[in-house]
C-alpha cells in the first residue's frame, strides 16, 4: 500500500523540485550566457581539474557525474571539439578511454568559475541564514547517503 505524502510533505517537495530546477536553469544561463559552457561542462572540468594530472577514465567521469557513458561520451566530443578536453585509449585496456583536461579547459574554467559561484553565493548561500544553509547540506549529505553509501 502506497504511503502517500501528507499536505506539508507535498509542499516541501514540490518547494524543492522547484528551487532546485530554478537553480541549476540560473546557474546553466549564466555559464552559457557569459562563458559558453554548459552546467554539465562546468562540472566535467571541474573534476578533471581536481585529479592527479587532469585525467581521469571516462567510466569513472561517467559515475561521478552520474551520466551513462554514452551521454558522458557525446558531451565530452563537444568538449573534445572546442578544445577543452581531450580523450586517449588507455593502454593497459583498451576498451577503455581517458578524458584529460587541456590548457585551454584550465583557463575556460579559471574564467567561469567566479561567475558559477558568484550565482550559488547569489541565488542559494546569501538566500539562507547560515543555520539554515548548514541545515541544507545536512539534508542532502543524509539524502545522498541513504540513496548511495558511497556518495559519503
Amino acid at each position: 500500500m502506497t504511503k502517500w505524502l501528507s499536505a506539508d510533505e507535498q509542499q516541501s517537495w514540490r518547494s524543492f523540485i522547484t528551487a532546485w530546477t530554478l537553480l541549476n536553469h540560473q546557474l546553466n544561463l549564466d555559464l552559457q550566457s557569459q562563458h559558453g559552457l554548459t552546467i554539465a561542462d562546468y562540472e566535467i572540468l571541474v573534476r578533471l581539474s581536481e585529479t592527479p594530472g587532469r585525467r581521469m577514465r571516462m567510466s569513472e567521469l561517467a559515475e561521478l557525474t552520474l551520466a551513462s557513458r554514452s551521454r558522458l561520451s557525446h558531451q565530452v566530443g563537444r568538449m573534445e571539439a572546442a578544445g577543452l578536453v581531450n580523450r586517449a585509449e588507455c593502454t593497459e585496456d583498451r576498451r577503455g578511454s581517458f578524458a584529460t583536461l587541456t590548457e585551454a579547459g584550465w583557463q575556460a574554467l579559471v574564467a567561469a568559475a567566479p561567475v558559477h559561484v558568484a550565482g550559488v553565493r547569489t541565488h542559494l548561500v546569501d538566500v539562507l541564514t547560515k543555520s539554515e544553509f548548514k541545515a541544507l547540506g545536512a539534508a542532502c549529505q543524509k539524502v545522498a547517503s541513504a540513496i548511495s553509501p558511497e556518495s559519503n
